[in-house]
């Protein structure tokens, strides 16, 4: 899948933003693929530590969360993007191969639920109107079929594919049970496809990153969603404090052996140094300083063990 061009002229960053000392003999690769929604972040990192260790050549992948741990379980890249925690089934693949790693957090997102601006009648959805809309086999069809009060209008439906961590995360939370969805929908693991949806079509209803959202809210409407209280609004504040009812962390899966290597240390440690500033540029909402200096002491002592396989 074509990487998408969300970040060009988005992260500018200066590089003296960015402390710790510079090592521009530091040379190798370091590989990253997965989330769509993690990719921001991923590639705004990769841009600003580039900058630092010009010699070291950092790539991001976007393949979805699924797509990435089936590359990450064969060892395939070094670190994968997840906007959900990894599967029992996966991490046993990992396991069957040899593939150790730590899971470290890097953020907080939520999900937009949007639709076209030109919309006036949706003010908001709620937990038990989604599912209805989207549970498989559906008789949804048209807005009047969700609240009759609502005109007759087909709605046309746009989400991320089977492959994304999104995907999981929203029908866990909306069904109650992960991967359950109608199909008949545009689906796609690049979330700017998704946006160009909805913004061009007047009865389009999508679902995707936060961040993404942010970015291109001037051709898109969000809606408040409603879990057993009011409808509550996606905000960097509401997520932060989870009240928002369809919040979640964004995780780095790095491969333990791959980074005894001193280029993916390296990396992982200026992601976690730095992952307050990245989460703000590219509208993510930070994790407390706390949570960061906690990962960070626990991949050290991660990588300082030798690794189990």
């Amino acid at each position: 899948m074509k990487v998408s061009n969300l970040l060009i002229g988005l992260v500018s960053f200066s590089a003296a933003t960015f402390g710790g000392a510079v090592d521009k003999n530091l040379k190798g690769e370091v590989k990253l693929d997965g989330s769509s929604t993690v990719f921001p972040i991923a590639e705004a990192a990769a841009e600003e530590f580039q900058k630092e260790y010009p010699n070291v050549r950092v790539t991001v992948g976007l393949s979805g969360t699924g797509g990435g741990f089936k590359k990450f379980a064969v060892g395939e890249i070094d670190i994968a993007n997840a906007s959900r925690t990894i599967k029992a089934e996966e991490s046993k693949k990992a396991s069957d191969n040899k593939v150790a790693f730590v899971e470290l957090p890097i953020a907080n997102d939520g999900l937009a639920v949007v639709v076209n601006p030109q919309n006036k009648f949706v003010t908001s959805l709620s937990l038990a109107q989604l599912k209805a809309i989207w549970e498989p086999g559906s008789k949804v069809k048209t807005w009047k079929d969700v609240d009759p009060k609502w005109p007759a209008d087909p709605i046309k439906l746009y989400g991320p594919g089977a492959d994304s961590g999104t995907f999981d995360f929203f029908t866990e939370h909306v069904m109650g049970t992960a991967r359950l969805s109608r199909s008949d929908y545009v689906a796609s693991e690049d979330d700017n496809v998704l946006v160009t949806g909805v913004s061009k079509d007047k009865n389009a209803l999508g679902y995707f990153g936060f961040a993404y959202y942010m970015e291109n809210k001037a051709v898109l409407k969000d809606l408040p969603i409603a879990d057993k209280g009011e409808p509550v609004t996606p905000t960097p504040e509401t997520i932060e404090k989870g009240t928002y009812s369809l919040a979640r962390p964004l995780l780095f899966y790095v491969n333990t052996k791959a980074a005894q290597r001193p280029e993916v240390k390296a990396f992982v440690e200026f992601m976690l140094k730095n992952g307050a500033k990245l989460s703000k540029e590219v509208g993510y909402v930070p994790l407390k300083d706390s949570i960061y200096t906690d990962a960070l002491k626990r991949f050290q002592a991660t990588i300082a063990a030798k690794p189990s396989h």
